[in-house]
C-alpha cells in the first residue's frame, strides 16, 4: 500500500527580509539614505521542519511577532521562502498558487469576507461563482452547514444586523463552502461569548470528523487548543521550539509537579517558606516542586510534617504556565544583520 503523503511537509524552511534602515528621522538623514542606504536582513523564519497529516487539527501558536503569520503566508504561496522545501497538498505553494487556492479555506477572526449590507446568502452565492462550485454540491454543502450551525433565518438577514457570534458562524461557511482539504483558522473564537465558542468548537470537530478536513489553528485562547487540537507546534523567534502532541505539552516539565494541599487546621505561611508557594489561604496551599532535586516521596514526607493533611492532589503544571515558559525563552544568535 502506498504511504499517505502529508498534507503539509516543510524541510529546513527559512525566510529573510531585506528592510531599508535609517538612523534618524530628519531631512538630512532622508537625503543621505538615498545615496548610502543601509539594509537590515531580518530572519523571520529559521530552519522550520514540520509535517501535518490529513485530518489533523493542529495548533500553530506563539507570541506576537514569533513568525506564525510568515509561516502561514509561505504555506499558502503568498511569500517565497529564502531557503528550504515545502509541499502543501503535494505541490509547491508558490508555483501552484492558483490551483492550490481552491483547496484552501481561510478564516480571520478580525477580518470579514461578508458584505456588510447584504444577507450572508448573497456572499455564499458569490463564493459559489468564484470557486465554480457545481449547483448540487453548493446546495448540499450550504444546507449541511446551515443545519449544523442553526442559521436557517440568520443567513437571510443583512450582515450588519447579526451578532458577532452569528457573523463568525457565517464566516465559517464562507471558508468551508467549496470543501477545501486544508483550512487555516486565525483566532476563530476571538471576542465570542462562552456559548458561541462552544458552538464553533463543536462545529470544527464535526466537520473534521465527518469530512476529514485538516485544520491549522492560530490562537491565544488556550481553551481552543485544549478542546480542539491533537498536536501543537510552538513557534518563537522564528523557529519551532515545541512540536508534539497536546498530551506531551502537558508533561513538558516532567520533573515539575503542582501539589494542592488542604490542612485540617490552619498553618502559617512561613512554614512553607522552603517551597515555591503559588497560592496560600491558611487551610490550603498550592506549591510547585522540582523533582530533579528531591524525589516526590521525600517532598510528601516533608509536607506531612507541617500539619495534619485533609486532602492532597498532585498535578502537572498547567498548559498555560508551560506555554508562558516556552514563550519567555530567549533566542540564541543574531536575527538582524546590517548591510549596504
Amino acid at each position: 500500500m502506498k504511504p499517505i503523503e502529508p498534507v503539509i511537509e516543510v524541510s529546513n524552511l527559512s525566510k529573510v527580509f531585506r528592510v531599508a534602515q535609517r538612523d534618524k528621522s530628519s531631512l538630512l538623514s532622508s537625503l543621505s539614505s538615498l545615496i548610502h542606504r543601509q539594509y537590515a536582513h531580518i530572519e523571520a523564519l529559521r530552519d522550520i521542519n514540520l509535517q501535518i497529516q490529513k485530518g489533523e487539527v493542529r495548533a500553530l501558536i506563539g507570541p506576537n511577532g514569533a513568525g506564525k503569520s510568515s509561516t502561514i503566508k509561505v504555506l499558502t504561496g503568498i511569500l517565497y521562502p529564502t531557503t528550504g522545501s515545502i509541499r502543501v497538498l503535494g505541490v509547491d505553494p508558490w508555483t501552484n498558487r492558483n490551483a492550490l487556492a481552491s483547496e484552501l479555506g481561510v478564516l480571520f477572526g478580525q477580518k470579514t469576507q461578508l458584505w456588510w449590507d447584504l444577507p450572508a446568502l448573497d456572499t455564499f452565492y458569490l463564493h459559489k461563482q468564484m470557486y465554480s462550485i457545481p449547483n448540487h454540491s453548493y446546495q448540499e454543502n450550504l444546507d449541511y452547514f446551515i443545519d449544523v450551525l442553526s442559521l436557517h433565518q440568520v443567513v437571510k438577514k443583512p450582515v450588519r444586523q447579526l451578532s458577532l457570534g452569528e457573523r463568525m458562524k457565517c464566516e465559517f461557511i464562507c471558508a468551508l463552502l467549496h470543501e477545501p482539504q486544508l483550512v487555516f483558522l486565525d483566532e476563530p473564537t476571538i471576542g465570542l461569548d462562552i456559548f458561541s465558542k462552544e458552538a464553533i468548537r463543536a462545529f470544527v470537530k464535526k466537520v473534521n470528523r465527518e469530512k476529514g478536513t485538516t485544520f491549522i489553528i492560530t490562537t491565544h485562547d488556550l481553551s481552543d487548543i485544549e478542546d480542539l487540537c491533537n498536536n501543537v507546534t510552538v513557534i518563537n523567534h522564528g523557529g519551532i521550539v515545541f512540536n508534539d502532541s497536546i498530551e506531551s505539552l502537558g508533561t513538558y516539565f516532567s520533573s515539575r509537579k503542582i501539589i494542592d494541599i488542604k490542612f485540617q487546621k490552619p498553618v502559617q505561611e512561613s512554614e512553607l517558606s522552603s517551597y515555591n508557594v503559588m497560592s496560600f489561604s491558611g487551610l490550603s496551599a498550592s506549591i510547585e516542586v522540582d523533582l530533579e532535586h528531591n524525589p516526590l516521596q521525600s517532598e510528601l514526607q516533608r509536607l506531612l510534617g507541617i500539619g495534619l493533611i485533609q486532602d492532597i492532589n498532585i498535578n502537572n503544571p498547567s498548559i498555560e504556565s508551560v506555554i508562558k515558559d516556552i514563550y519567555s525563552k530567549p533566542r540564541t544568535g543574531e536575527d538582524l544583520v546590517l548591510s549596504k
